[in-house]
């Protein structure tokens, strides 16, 4: 008990912590505590010494001073090469999805993206379809309105067009360096003209595709009226997209050197195709 009794004694014992003049022996400063607030004083500087330390780090620049932490620049580049390998994943995604639907179309299946998935809470076989009588009335409606229609006859004579006929306009200015050759599985004109020249719409049409392919690297192609297609290949840059309508005259791309195989210089393939056959074009453009 004397002993328990001495110890908080002690901590309750106050001291006296003075300054001295050494010359003078002035007393200059003085603080007098006990033990217990010694302690109390020391934790506290300790903890307010840490929360200084940790707003310095959190909230200012000194904690780019920390070896091995990133600086602004490095987490800006990780920030964008996050963002480029985001975007390149879902490039390859619709890569992947558009050579599926390409494989799936070549073998007569429907495209994959078009596939929808059965409802399997739904029993399907049990559905049955009944004509109402408002069904059957438009039906017959229909019919009586179609039987002289001649939007049929309208589409034959458009596949059965005289292609003489028709103004298509030169895509480029040039001089022709390899004729229309089936046999050798050529089917366009390939036109050599100044470089970086303007590639120009042959009629009105809509862009059916636009892409790069290893032989004749950047290619456009546009539906046209009359089931005309015409198709312009190794092009350095295509300024139309997929889906976009263009006028006879208009620049679509510009000619180029591109893809590995069909090239041998700055030049422009040309094709038109009608009712899915390959014709010369030389036959009704002057180049």
């Amino acid at each position: 008990m004397a002993k328990t009794e001495t110890r908080k004694r002690n901590w309750r014992d106050k001291y006296r912590f003075s300054i001295y003049n050494d010359k003078t022996f002035e007393e200059v400063w003085h603080v007098r505590m006990t033990r217990y607030n010694g302690f109390l004083l020391l934790v506290f500087l300790i903890l307010f010494v840490v929360g200084l330390t940790t707003v310095l780090i959190a909230f200012t620049n000194l904690r780019e001073l920390i070896p091995g932490y990133p600086d602004g620049n490095t987490r800006r580049n990780i920030r964008m090469n996050a963002i480029r390998l985001d975007s390149l994943e879902y490039e390859l995604e619709l890569r992947d999805q558009y050579f599926a639907n390409l494989n799936a179309i070549i073998s007569g299946r429907e495209p994959v993206d078009r596939v929808a998935g059965q409802d399997t809470m739904e029993n399907y076989a049990e559905i049955t379809f009944n004509n109402s009588e408002e069904d059957s009335l438009l039906r017959l409606q229909v019919e009586r309105e179609e039987q002289y229609n001649l939007t049929f006859l309208a589409d034959q004579a458009g596949r059965n067009i005289n292609l003489s006929s028709v103004h298509f306009f030169p895509p480029v200015k040039g001089i022709v360096t390899g004729h229309f050759n089936p046999r050798t599985r050529h089917y366009g004109t390939d036109i050599v003209t100044s470089p970086k020249a303007v590639v120009s719409a042959t009629l009105d049409g809509t862009v059916m595709f636009t892409g790069w392919t290893m032989e004749t690297g950047w290619v456009i192609q546009i539906q046209h009226s009359n089931n005309l297609i015409s198709v312009y290949k190794h092009n350095a840059t295509l300024l139309k997209e997929a889906g976009d309508g263009v006028h006879a005259g208009e620049g679509i791309a510009v000619v180029g050197d591109s893809g590995e195989l069909y090239t041998s210089g700055p030049h422009l393939h040309f094709e038109i195709w009608h009712n899915g056959e390959a014709v010369n074009p030389e036959d009704y453009l002057l180049f």
